[in-house]
């Protein structure tokens, strides 16, 4: 019974820190926001504190780690980690006033930021992922070795007063850099905005819209999951919480219905990364890529509505020819919701809109999401069964800053890989190896990058794995490659998205696993194949600037049509079907066929929408043909 009262007094503590940091979000935003670093302070003084009371032990198990209880140490470390974060908060002004590598570093701060760069280390292999932590470890082994080191990766000695300055005590990198500046403001503020989206009903909206408008057709389970996962997706902000949120209803759904449970998993895996993807929202990607580039969110919004489509337009395509080839039905419409159902819902809708309208009408994002915020709540009032009480809004903003601990941890080991490779130049010195290597040739060099990107972005969070390969990656394309900024920055952001898609690191891949009881590896692979239209897409904005609705409606159109039309073929060679099963030889040569015709831009447009549509007509006259042939005998 002690431990017992133990465990509440835990959770009242966490749950009054996350309410007070969800408070402290909104009233600095609707205020305006403190100074940066008095802001960042708060911040992280509020948030980092509770991974070590919600995951709690030095347990390698996470799954262990969420049953067990803090102890002592635990109590220690939480304590000791807000310390540095208050002392700068207090003596904001001074540190603001201080010249970098002139003045003096006080011995009281040596020690703090020395214990904080620590606890922030044990925070991320707690709270994100061991992968992260390896990254950032090595990026500090690399610091203190960096004058032994040889060629690219050689630069001067740097003592350790100079690391904990530069990290501690720095405004624009390091711990309290840009990145914990952008998760301190607007991706704060878009969590609670998601939470308030997710508590209010909107998820059974968008379930039972998924389930109306999919639900009877051929593999009407897995289409559901598409839909409302990209619904979904992009206002969560996060595929793992995607999976959890719509994978917990779909994958049963569809494993009911006959699919194979990896298969499952790979569907619900597939549509929850591509969520980040989907505009509005983009799981706040839009809103970061916009305050790295300086691009507007309308401008970022509308490049990345082609991508999108194209990207789960395949999804769709490779779900029906696979639920085809198992002779899967769609769900009895006696099951399926009425339409009177999904309007009980509709006026949920309505913050949504208003988010977007703002934004179009350019009021700033942090403003537009403080009044849908608002208009969620009192909209929720318009019906009874959805109305958000004093007790569900506390529990909403208690899971968003919740939420918001994991991301701000995140934020702030991506600030710190970001330090590390400018303060030793690797940036320049990566670029320069990728330029040695492959040349001027831009698909060598975009394919090295987006390897590179996906083994950066492995067991990170989205927005954190985009900040932190878009430090490497987008200087390399613009400077060597001479490729467009936007472009740079959305092949980037497809494929940090899709390291969470991708073995044998798939954080969503695990997700979805854990729901469908299969092989979390299998289950990646299965996202992999089901996701390559996002692979191609994301390798395409290096060439083809029509994706980001640059060029004319002709243009568009045509690219968009070959990209598609390509990825079909790839699809009917993964899936094995079109009209009916095909042999294994004629697979084996359409798959690489569909990724010429649908990313080899030199070729012209006619061409390659020509050859796709002769070979799916070449495809539908044989195996008619062979279905009837087989009919025939079987008579």
């Amino acid at each position: 019974m002690i431990e017992n009262m133990k465990k509440i007094h835990v959770g009242v503590f966490i749950a009054v820190f996350a309410l007070l940091a969800s408070i402290f979000h909104l009233y600095t935003g609707s205020i305006g926001f403190f100074e940066p670093r008095e802001q960042r302070s708060l911040h992280l003084f509020l948030l980092l504190p509770l991974i070590f009371l919600m995951k709690p032990g030095f347990l390698v198990n996470s799954a262990r780690r969420e049953s067990a209880k803090p102890g002592i140490v635990d109590y220690a470390l939480a304590i000791l980690i807000a310390v540095p974060a208050l002392y700068s908060y207090f003596e904001a002004f001074r540190i603001n006033m201080r010249l970098e590598d002139v003045t003096e570093v006080l011995d009281t701060e040596l020690w703090l930021g020395g214990i904080m760069i620590i606890l922030i280390l044990e925070a991320i292999r707690r709270g994100v992922s061991v992968v992260m932590f390896g990254l950032v470890l090595i990026g500090f082994i690399y610091l203190f070795t960096t004058e032994y080191m040889p060629g690219i990766f050689h630069f001067r000695d740097l003592p350790l007063s100079e690391i904990i300055e530069a990290m501690y005590l720095s405004n624009g990198n390091g711990i309290f850099g840009t990145i914990t500046g952008i998760s301190a403001t607007l991706i704060a503020i878009f969590l609670i905005f998601g939470s308030m989206i997710e508590g209010s009903g909107t998820g059974r909206l968008f379930i039972n819209l998924g389930k109306k408008v999919a639900g009877r057709y051929t593999g009407g389970p897995a289409k559901i999951a598409v839909l409302t996962s990209a619904l979904f997706g992009s206002m969560s902000g996060s595929s793992s919480s995607n999976v959890f949120t719509t994978g917990s209803f779909t994958i049963p759904m569809m494993k009911k219905r006959g699919y194979k449970a990896s298969f499952a998993g790979g569907v619900e895996t597939a549509a929850s990364v591509g969520g980040q993807s989907a505009p509005p929202i983009m799981g706040a990607g839009a809103f970061v890529m916009a305050e790295i580039t300086g691009v507007p969110y309308t401008d970022i919004i509308v490049a990345a509505v082609i991508g999108s489509l194209c990207y789960f337009v395949m999804i769709f395509v490779t779900v029906h020819f696979e639920a085809r080839k198992m002779g899967l039905k769609g769900i009895d419409p006696k099951e399926l919701p009425t339409w009177s159902d999904v309007l009980k819902d509709i006026h949920l809708l309505i913050p949504i809109f208003l988010l977007i309208t703002l934004l179009l009408l350019r009021f700033s994002p942090t403003y537009a999401a403080l009044i849908s915020i608002a208009a969620t709540f009192f909209t929720s009032w318009l019906r009874k069964h959805t109305r958000i009480g004093f007790k569900k809004a506390l529990e909403i903003l208690i899971n968003a800053g919740r939420n918001t601990v994991l991301i701000a941890i995140a934020c702030v080991g991506a600030n710190m890989l970001v330090l590390i490779l400018t303060k030793t130049g690797l940036i320049v010195s990566i670029g320069a190896v990728v330029t040695s290597v492959v040349g001027d040739n831009l698909f060598l060099g975009g394919l090295l990058l987006a390897l590179m990107t996906l083994v950066l972005g492995m067991g990170i969070p989205t927005t954190p794995a985009y900040i932190v390969v878009a430090a490497v990656g987008v200087p390399t394309l613009v400077g060597n490659f001479d490729v467009p900024m936007l472009a740079a920055h959305f092949f980037v952001f497809y494929f940090a998205i899709l390291a969470d898609a991708t073995p044998p690191v798939s954080i969503a891949a695990y997700s979805a696993a854990a729901i469908s009881k299969a092989d979390p590896i299998v289950t990646a692979f299965q996202a992999t194949r089901l996701a390559i239209a996002g692979y191609v897409v994301g390798f395409s904005y290096l060439f083809v600037p029509e994706l980001l609705m640059q060029g004319t409606f002709i243009g568009i159109v045509l690219n968009t049509a070959a990209i598609l039309l390509g990825l079909t073929l790839f699809s009917v060679a993964i899936t094995g079907y079109f009209v009916n099963t095909m042999r294994l030889p004629v697979r084996i040569i359409l798959a690489p066929l569909g990724l010429f015709l649908a990313l080899n831009v030199a070729l012209p447009l006619e061409v390659r929408i020509s050859g796709s549509l002769l070979a799916m007509l070449i495809l539908y006259v044989v195996n008619t043909k062979f279905a009837l042939n087989k009919t025939a005998a079987d008579l």
